[in-house]
């Protein structure tokens, strides 16, 4: 027993100073001419080590297992994941020294895949995105390892009050703006924990602050954030890798959430592109999504008669979608024609015009 104890104060110690290494990720303001008195900012979650939003995420999980008395010594650490979360879990256990697998569905980037072996990891492929969490189970009990279930963990395993999480950075570095306490946080939603801990921090800190999540089209939160339900469930996975998800995660908390949209997937690939565009380099595509939730934000807010500061999530780089989302050929086999699009969001954000078909809930 001893020894286990030893060992996790070892492992915590490790991830601890690896944490001291890293700088905070930048805040990068995007000037929005067509809506004038907002001030949108872009929280750029790439610059991790690990190149995504999920590398906070990993570490949060992976201290929370260890203080649980989960891992073990050269026990096997399992995920279910699209790709992003695997990537930067893999990471932490290559620093432990820990087998790591990763429950991905088939249809993940071969750039997410080489991420994973790069960092050490072994990629289980699933055919139904559905099924990568009984899998993931399987793989655990199978193998003797430890199951971190990203999708039941994420909103517990952050510290939502402190400890530089990602609110917590936001509202420091806005600290000298014109608008230091934001009207909107706009994030979208992959386990919902991001989500939670914007939700429950600015509550925490008594802030005025709103929080959006901007859902992907294949996606079940929008509608059981509507409707209550949280047994609503699909038979797909989402198009827009890393965000939306088939079922209701037991970490979305749509108390935690002032309001929501349905981005539909061809307009988060157009946003996507746009921004990429204005950045002068690539970003995923559920930074479209966000993008395309904060000008939703940002024209309502212009609608009252309001000013202020949004700010969303940039949740990856783009660097892992070359061969999905950025290839013409892949772009035109699965019928997209964003052209058109891309203008359309370009009219938004730089003359003011209005974005059709993004529906808007509030409870």
């Amino acid at each position: 027993m001893n020894d286990i104890r030893q060992w996790v104060r070892e492992a915590i110690r490790i991830i601890e100073a690896d944490f001291q290494r890293s700088a905070d990720t930048h805040l990068i303001p995007l000037p929005m001419p067509g809506l004038p008195g907002i001030d949108l900012y872009l929280k750029d979650e790439s610059s991790h080590p690990t190149g995504s939003l999920k590398h906070r995420l990993a570490r949060s999980l992976f201290l929370y297992a260890l203080c649980n008395g989960w891992l073990k010594p050269g026990a096997p650490v399992i995920e279910a994941s699209s790709g992003s979360t695997a990537i930067s879990e893999a990471y932490f256990a290559r620093l432990l020294g820990l087998p790591f697998i990763a429950v991905v569905p088939a249809s993940t980037s071969p750039e997410k895949i080489a991420q994973i072996a790069f960092y050490g990891g072994q990629s289980h492929l699933v055919d139904d995105p559905t099924q990568i969490y009984a899998e993931s189970e399987r793989l655990a009990r199978d193998t003797g390892g430890h199951y971190l279930d990203q999708f039941t963990y994420a909103e517990r395993a952050t510290d939502w009050r402190a400890n530089n999480n990602i609110a917590e950075s936001i509202f420091h570095q806005l600290r000298f703006e014109r608008h230091p306490v934001p009207a909107w946080l706009v994030s979208s939603a992959g386990t919902g924990g991001t989500l939670a801990t914007l939700g429950r921090y600015v509550r925490y800190r008594q802030h005025a602050t709103r929080v959006l999540c901007a859902d992907a089209e294949r996606s079940v939160f929008f509608d059981s954030y509507v409707s209550g339900d949280r047994s609503l469930t699909l038979d797909c996975g989402s198009r827009i890798e890393g965000i939306g998800r088939p079922r209701v995660e037991a970490s979305f908390m749509p108390e935690a959430i002032d309001a929501m949209v349905k981005v539909p997937d061809a307009l988060s690939l157009a946003a996507m592109h746009y921004l990429a565009k204005r950045l002068g380099r690539r970003v995923g595509a559920s930074s479209g999504t966000n993008l395309i939730g904060a000008l939703a934000a940002a024209r309502r807010m212009i609608e009252a008669g309001e000013q202020g500061a949004v700010v969303a999530i940039l949740c990856d780089g783009g660097e892992r979608y070359a061969t999905s989302y950025y290839d013409p050929a892949w772009l035109k086999a699965q019928g997209y024609v964003l052209e058109p699009l891309i203008d359309g969001v370009a009219a938004c954000a730089e003359e003011g015009q209005a974005l059709p078909g993004v529906p808007w809930a509030e409870l």
